[in-house]
């Protein structure tokens, strides 16, 4: 090798080296930055010994990608699908709770009991009609707290599709941007960064997966098959609902025109934190609401009067408690939707309405004399105050859509309602701490596969400054060899 040569070489080594440095010096400092993969400079050998940097590369792992993204989905879901049932929990804590409508009918009964041994006494029959106030008004709380619940899951899931469409316009533009750096072979690798950022923030708005293509374009999938990007950005469209009551059902969500949540279809999504709310708002909240409305309907049927004329000929009539649609008994083992939110207490028999609380042990209180049960007004009449404890406590009939036994009492009716919602909501955080364990072990997991070492860039930074220092020394030799032969021929 000649002296000319040697120079060269030892010149393509600190240029290779110095963009090597730049590489690390950048990997350094996007140590802290959890998109950041690390960045390699390929150094190559060129004719007569020289080096070259032919490109950058990073350390991707699409399986490991691939896990992250499926994981996250599926913890987002759960985790929505858990606050949820910690916000339902609140409107009725468990059987002992005050609040809770197992509670509050079994206070109604305790009540009807303490009435029952002193029937003349009117401060006694009042404390019956605050009992099934509170009890309504427990319901119509409840009622609302759902109504809020389902209302927040539709504007999250606005918001959610506003995310999912915005994601989707800066994959495109990323994408682009891949595919022409990768036809001029400029350096993507950031570029390629990005990307996988957005999707990384897609997949906790939806399940997706990825279709790698030639020449580094990429597809993205829902987790059932919609196309969300080929190319061009696809739509996503949801029509929000102002105000969902108990009886109305929430808009589906759409993908290229395709429904992906909110109305039953093969194609529906299955994680993200989409498909957490739209659970919330058409499964979860339906169901509770209408447990509500059950127990509404079983108590108003339960408190109902009936003609006692010697030969009845009048329906059943609505007694201590009431609805929109009374003096009429619901039918019997249907839900009405949004009962429980307008349950009410009879004003005949309210003394705060200027009703009479008597009424609860004389019957009457539908307005019409047939359905008077103490017809002489007997001070101390029983019958009807013992009647009402035995029906709150009777079996009945109950709509098997809500997901409760369909013949109980509505006392045992209003437990089941509690047991379901605590053994749903305790199901629900277990699973959301398992899928947050594996989220984050595929969080780690492609972070030690792809991240950033600190560690390791600052040995390799120290290696390159050796190897520099290395070449320049060479050159300095050199140099000192051409001056020595220079001086010789002089």
């Amino acid at each position: 090798m000649t002296l000319t040569q040697s120079i060269g070489n030892a010149r393509s080594s600190l240029s290779t080296v110095s963009e090597q440095i730049s590489v690390v010096s950048q990997n350094i400092a996007r140590v802290n930055d959890s998109d950041a993969t690390r960045k390699i400079a390929n150094v190559v050998t060129m004719g007569g010994g020289g080096v070259s940097v032919a490109g950058i590369s990073r350390t991707a792992n699409k399986l490991l990608l691939d896990t992250y993204l499926s994981a996250n989905a599926s913890n987002q879901t759960q985790t929505v699908v858990n606050s949820a049932l910690d916000r339902l929990e609140n409107t009725v804590g468990d059987t002992d709770s005050e609040n809770s409508p197992a509670a509050l009918i079994s206070k109604l009964n305790s009540a009807l009991q303490n009435y029952s041994t002193t029937p003349q006494n009117g401060a006694v029959a009042a404390t019956v009609v605050s009992a099934a106030q509170s009890l309504a008004t427990a319901l119509n709380s409840a009622t609302q707290a759902v109504t809020d619940i389902r209302n927040q899951a539709d504007s999250d899931i606005s918001t959610s599709v506003s995310n999912i469409n915005n994601l989707l316009a800066q994959f495109e533009k990323l994408n682009q941007s891949v595919v022409k750096g990768t036809s001029s072979g400029a350096d993507i690798t950031d570029v390629l960064d990005q990307r996988d950022a957005v999707l990384k923030q897609l997949s906790t708005e939806v399940g997706i997966r990825t279709v790698s293509r030639a020449g580094g374009d990429m597809a993205i999938y829902t987790d059932s098959g919609v196309t969300l990007f080929d190319k061009t950005a696809r739509q996503v469209t949801f029509a929000p609902t102002s105000n969902l009551s108990p009886s109305s059902v929430g808009s589906p969500v759409y993908a290229d025109g395709v429904p992906i949540a909110g109305t039953p279809h093969t194609m529906s999504i299955s994680s993200g934190k989409l498909a957490g709310l739209v659970d919330v708002r058409d499964n979860i909240a339906l169901t509770y609401q209408s447990q509500l409305d059950e127990i509404a309907r079983g108590l108003i049927e339960a408190t109902a009067e009936t003609d006692q004329s010697a030969t009845p000929t009048l329906p059943a009539a609505a007694g201590l408690f009431t609805y929109g649609g009374g003096p009429a008994i619901p039918a019997s083992g249907t839900v009405i939707a949004g009962l429980a939110g307008s349950i009410k207490i009879n004003s005949t028999v309210d003394p705060a309405q200027g009703g009479n609380a008597q009424l609860v042990r004389d019957g009457g209180i539908a307005g019409n004399a047939a359905y008077t049960y103490n017809a002489t007004g007997a001070a101390s009449y029983t019958d009807r105050i013992q009647q009402l404890m035995s029906s709150l406590t009777a079996s009945r009939s109950f709509d098997g859509s809500s997901q409760l036994p369909q013949t109980a009492s509505v006392a045992d009716y209003a437990k089941s309602s509690v047991s379901w919602l605590e053994a749903l909501r305790q199901s629900a955080s277990s699973e959301a701490e398992s899928r947050q364990t594996l989220a984050d072990r595929a969080s780690s997991a492609l972070s030690r596969e792809t991240g950033v070492s600190l560690d390791e860039e600052m040995t390799n930074l120290l290696d390159l400054e050796r190897t520099f220092q290395a070449s320049s020394r060479l050159i300095n030799t050199v140099d000192n060899m051409l001056a020595t032969l220079l001086q010789s021929i002089n």
